[in-house]
């Protein structure tokens, strides 16, 4: 079982190298790099290649690492106890599966994504240690070992909002996105704009990445940013001319509200767009 990427998602050499290293070591994969550089997307297209079921668990800052497991919902046994409901007596019925449960037991492999790990607390990572290690876990509640029938490809994703501790890296292969540059973000663009002209597109690439080298900005335009900018281009008939358009009205591309995300990094473009006017 090996990915070979797909038509829909450009994989570079070494990110299938890392994919294919992560399935045979029968290690969880850990991916970083810039957010929308395709983190959560190669989890996806990694399911789709290989014909596997994805389950996705996203962390959020609350998460806790049992809820991958299970929850017991106490307060639905007593309340169903208050009523005098029959079931109550099978504490069984009121464990609620985890997204690691459902992979455990899927009797065929699958892919778990678990998405942005970095977003819960430090010890989240340490407190799956074990499950991730042994791929089973005990349910107390109702004396039960569970094992995973098939040990599913883990795909980790970070965006290094917090260091991750080094137990739980020991045991991840770990795969850093770099940020793509022209020629492969062109590629990127013709995978989802085939039809796109040439002339809009060097032109469109040559805005975006000018924009992402300014010194200082707060939030550097991503990938996806940049597609969904090309797409009100196209939907808005924005011609190649009208984006490299320098008046002084015009100091900042059409639409940067796609690309832009704060006040901040719009008045710091339109200061340099401004001195550099000035400078000539």
């Amino acid at each position: 079982m090996s990915f070979n990427g797909t038509e829909n998602y450009i994989t570079s050499h070494g990110l299938k190298l890392a994919v294919n290293a992560a399935i045979t070591l029968e290690k969880p994969l850990l991916i970083k790099g810039e957010p929308g550089t395709g983190k959560t997307m190669l989890a996806e297209e990694i399911a789709d290649n290989l014909g596997l079921e994805l389950i996705q668990w996203n962390i959020k800052s609350t998460t806790k690492a049992q809820q991958g497991l299970y929850d017991y919902d106490a307060v639905s046994r007593l309340r169903d106890s208050q009523l005098g409901e029959d079931k109550v007596h099978d504490i069984a019925n009121y464990i609620v599966k985890g997204k690691l449960w459902h992979a455990f037991e899927s009797d065929k492999r699958c892919v778990l994504l678990i998405d942005e790990i970095d977003k819960a607390d430090i010890e989240f990572p340490n407190d799956l240690l074990q499950e991730l290690d042994r791929m089973e876990f005990y349910v107390y509640e109702t004396s039960q070992l569970i094992t995973a029938k098939n040990r599913p490809i883990i795909i980790i994703t970070s965006n290094n909002e917090k260091e991750l501790p080094d137990a739980f890296l020991r045991r991840c292969f770990f795969h850093y996105i770099q940020f793509p540059d022209a020629d492969e973000m062109g590629k990127i663009v013709d995978v989802h704009f085939p039809n796109i002209k040439k002339s809009l597109l060097d032109q469109a690439l040559g805005s975006f990445f000018n924009l992402r080298d300014i010194p200082g900005l707060k939030k550097k335009p991503s990938t996806s940013e940049l597609l969904d900018w090309i797409k009100l281009l196209l939907a808005d008939d924005i011609s190649p001319e009208t984006i490299q358009n320098k008046d002084r009205e015009k100091s900042i591309p059409p639409l940067h509200g796609a690309l832009l995300k704060n006040e901040q990094d719009v008045h710091l473009f339109e200061k340099l767009a401004f001195i550099n006017r000035s400078g000539r």
